[in-house]
């Protein structure tokens, strides 16, 4: 791995430059794409051992297994959607045309927008960089990705892979910290994708603001979930834990906090800890449990767990754990907080780590109530076997994206889009939606030959007015 140092802000403009003048000199067609795709793909599948090591040393330690999974399958599967409906996708697509129209026709033609940038951040730092940057070149742009400057090593990892993919003024990287980053955001793209924390999506949106450039935000906020009546603890427990646990909690869209009816809480925290024991004997130096990713944020969450202690809240921690090794690999096991109050900073804000507040509530209605009460968040679980609850909780709450029975399995699928709502982000992508989000859909009426458009003309007669009366019945 070749260490580059981090972009000049100076240079951001330049390099700009260079990728829309090579955009706009040949508009990359189909072939081109489809061989992008290809050695994109056998690039990364080669250098997936190292991505591995990369994304480790950065964290301190993340599991091997968690990383092919989240950042090695992902992005190959997203690739695969890509070229296998490439084609169909590019092809223009007729419209309807009204009666009044014919015989003219209508089309919407798919084109690229040109550069789109990409700012990735540093929990998921290959996924979260590379579907998006995959699908705009899939839709014909040249990309200028910004990784997080909190995993060096796998941005470094990145750029040389990208760099022996494809050409500098194709797709170019850039290195560095927070003042690259802003200098980045305020540069004219033609479309601008950002992953991140709500706080600095409101900076990046303004940013982009001078230059009137199309933002697509995916970011996070406080991710509800719901275990209602009679739905096996057993079972609720195993994929809530799947989804909180994994990456160590880091996932914008894992359950953020639990509301469950009180006869039905005690049973469920039997069911988390006697799961979280299945999974992990022990937590300090377990090679499938993954470390904080800095000290910075390892003390904000060790602060939130003080914070609701010092408030008499209950702490569970659901495994075994030697404080002093945990702390010196920067390990915080997986932990339940019980009826934590809303003025405490694990209900406040998004918790980005393995804690789990419990909240008591006392209905599947007042828990609906308290989830309508907050942001819109990125995404909402609900654990239910009466079909008649689980739609008023679809119909009554607004959420970036629905699990049923599970969590965090709605990102795997390539034919839902992805994306937040309101304080939780704007638009959507994954598959042909992320294709869309990153092509103009340019609409083209051709007329034909003969229109009939040609009587309705000044001087305005009899039969305009015939025609107007009609028309506006």
């Amino acid at each position: 791995m070749t260490s580059q140092p981090s972009t000049t802000i100076d240079s951001l403009t330049t390099t700009l430059g260079k990728l829309r003048t090579a955009q706009a000199s040949k508009v990359p067609d189909r072939a081109q794409r489809a061989d992008d795709l290809t050695r994109l793909r056998a690039a990364f599948k080669a250098g997936l051992p190292a991505m591995c090591a990369a994304i480790s040393a950065d964290f301190g330690h993340r599991s091997v297994h968690e990383t092919l999974l989240s950042d090695g399958m992902t992005v190959l599967r997203e690739i695969d959607d890509l070229s296998r409906h490439l084609s169909r996708w590019m092809r223009p697509k007729r419209a309807p045309i009204d009666w009044l129209f014919a015989p003219g026709r209508s089309e919407i033609r798919i084109q690229p927008l040109g550069v789109v940038g990409v700012i990735s951040p540093w929990n998921y730092p290959v996924n979260l960089a590379l579907m998006p940057l995959a699908t705009a070149i899939a839709a014909g742009n040249h990309v200028y990705l910004k990784p997080s400057e909190h995993t060096p090593q796998t941005s470094q990892w990145m750029a040389d892979l990208l760099a022996a993919v494809f050409p500098a003024d194709r797709v170019a990287v850039a290195l560095g910290g927070a003042d690259v980053a802003g200098a980045f955001a305020a540069l004219p793209f033609d479309h601008l994708f950002f992953t991140g924390s709500t706080t600095v999506g409101r900076k990046v949106m303004a940013a982009a603001a001078p230059n009137l450039t199309p933002v697509t935000l995916e970011l996070g906020g406080k991710s509800p979930c719901i275990v209602a009546p009679g739905y096996p603890v057993a079972t609720a427990a195993a994929r809530i834990a799947a989804g909180k646990w994994l990456n160590a909690g880091q996932t914008c869209i894992a359950p953020d906090y639990l509301l469950v009816e009180a006869a039905d809480r005690d049973g469920l925290i039997a069911a988390l800890k006697a799961d979280v024991g299945a999974r992990y004997a022990r937590i300090d130096g377990n090679t499938d449990y993954t470390t904080i990713v800095n000290e910075a944020q390892y003390k904000r969450l060790r602060g939130y767990i003080e914070e609701a202690r010092g408030l008499g809240c209950e702490i569970i921690e659901l495994a075994p754990t030697d404080p002093t090794i945990a702390e010196s690999e920067r390990r915080i096991p997986p932990t339940l907080v019980i009826d934590p109050p809303d003025a405490c900073g694990l209900m406040r804000h998004e918790i980005f780590g393995p804690i789990l507040p419990i909240r008591t509530v006392a209905s599947v209605d007042a828990a609906i109530a308290y989830i309508n009460s907050h942001d819109r968040p990125l995404a909402l679980y609900h654990f239910d076997h009466d079909r008649a609850r689980i739609e008023r909780v679809l119909n009554q709450t607004i959420a970036g994206g629905v699990c049923i029975n599970d969590t965090v399995l709605h990102i795997a699928q390539d034919g839902l889009p992805f994306g937040g709502v309101g304080a939780s982000g704007m638009g959507h992508y994954h598959g042909q939606h992320g294709f869309l989000t990153f092509s103009k859909q340019k609409p083209v009426f051709h007329q034909a030959r003969f229109s009939a458009m040609k009587y309705f003309k000044p001087p305005y007669g009899k039969f305009a007015s015939f025609l107007v009366k009609q028309l506006t019945r």
